[in-house]
């Protein structure tokens, strides 16, 4: 399994945080590959997601449900078809790493873990003489570059005005 977590700050409460991550279907506006989110439920366990991904010639509908949600701290989930992978969202009260001036802040984390490997290929609808494995090696570093864009564009989205975002960014040393 290969895994990337993304974390920063947020100047908001936990609560809010949380509030906003549970609010799925706007992610498309974050991101530079999602079309659009379909959501089947209100956000709590159950809630099934249908996302639209379009990379190079390649679309892709990933689907994914919520499995456990510990709010304001966590929102777990994983993908149902095609591919093994899961991941969470954490929210952690951090009013110790608050800039002067800030009354509150949060650490934001998303987690992704998952299997390239576990891809299935019927799955993609692939341009002739492109194989499978050349699209898994293209799309892994997408991965890390795309969870960080969503996490700086989250963070100018929730405190309502763009700033630099200090992001950490771990993954396993086998990965990515």
């Amino acid at each position: 399994m290969d895994e990337v977590e993304v974390s920063t700050v947020i100047h908001v409460p936990p609560a809010e945080a949380y509030e906003f991550i549970v609010d799925f279907p706007r992610y498309a506006d974050y991101s530079e590959y999602l079309e659009r989110v379909r959501r089947d439920g209100d956000g709590s366990p159950g809630t099934r997601y249908a996302l639209r991904f379009s990379w190079w010639k390649l679309t892709y509908t990933a689907h994914t449900e919520v499995v456990d949600a510990d709010p304001p701290e966590q929102l777990d989930w994983r993908v149902i078809r095609n591919i093994d992978a899961d991941g969470h969202w954490r929210i952690e009260e951090a009013a110790d790493e608050a800039p002067d001036g800030v009354e509150a802040a949060s650490r934001v984390s998303l987690r992704i873990e998952y299997d390239p490997g576990s891809v299935n290929a019927g799955s993609i609808d692939l341009p002739r003489f492109v194989s499978l494995s050349w699209v898994v090696e293209k799309v892994k570093p997408l991965i890390q570059k795309e969870a960080e864009r969503v996490v700086e564009r989250i963070v100018a989205d929730i405190e309502g005005q763009p700033r630099e975002v200090d992001l950490t960014v771990h993954t396993r040393p086998d990965a990515l």
